[in-house]
């Protein structure tokens, strides 16, 4: 891992075409490890998420070509590896999976429901707040809080609609998104044992997104189509 975040430091300083053509060979070396760092990744959620055995690292990993089409920044290419391992249908669907961000300075895990549409959006409110005391002890678990921190959620100044305002809990129905994150050291990203490491994290998310996940699996219309198998 080293060497793929010692390359995305020099990818950060030099963003452009030219440098990357004359690093195209470097580049293909860390795309070759980070496949089959993913398909380790893949392996091991296999052992608690079945359905994870039939993802390959092209299912999970996102290109680092930025599409810069209606962005005011034009760089052409991510700072960053982005690596989504989402068992029940890869990195374009809704159900809830296991991401992980490697970025210089800027590493992270993280789980959850990431900005949802708005029919989704308003079914997972429901969802926590007719079984708030599940959701409650998924998140105040010690190992999980001592871990994960919400993460990017945009919240609502005020309740969202069709709840009551005076709810004890109303601000768990206020993000856009539901999302915990795990931050991560370039040092811990580059330990010999960081499969392990993020395996154990995955874990701990795990009842996190099945809160999520059972509650898609009752509206398959929402949720797009699983990649074929093998």
């Amino acid at each position: 891992m080293k060497k793929t975040i010692e390359f995305l430091k020099k990818l950060a300083a030099h963003n452009n075409r030219e440098w990357f053509n004359e690093h195209k060979e470097e580049y293909l070396q860390v795309k070759g490890y980070v496949e089959n760092f993913t398909q380790q990744l893949i392996d091991e959620i296999a052992k608690f998420e079945p359905e994870a055995a039939y993802l390959t690292p092209a299912d999970c990993l996102y290109r680092i070509y930025r599409d810069t089409r209606f962005s005011s920044d034009k760089t052409p290419y991510k700072n960053h590896i982005g690596i989504y391992i989402n068992p029940r249908g890869g990195k374009k669907s809704e159900f809830c999976g296991y991401y992980v961000h490697i970025e210089p300075g800027e590493c992270l895990v993280a789980g959850g429901a990431w900005f949802p549409e708005s029919p989704l959006l308003k079914i997972y409110r429901s969802e926590i707040y007719n079984n708030v005391e599940e959701y409650l002890d998924i998140i105040n678990n010690p190992e999980f809080a001592a871990s994960f921190k919400t993460y990017w959620q945009e919240p609502l100044k005020t309740a969202p609609k069709g709840f009551p305002k005076d709810w004890e809990h109303i601000d768990l129905l206020k993000p856009k998104s539901f999302v915990f994150a795990a931050t991560l050291s370039d040092k811990e990203m580059e330990s010999k044992d960081i499969v392990g490491k993020l395996t154990r994290l995955f874990k701990l998310l795990k009842p996190y997104d099945d809160f999520f996940n059972f509650t898609l699996e009752q509206h398959p219309e929402l949720s797009v189509r699983t990649p074929k198998r093998r």
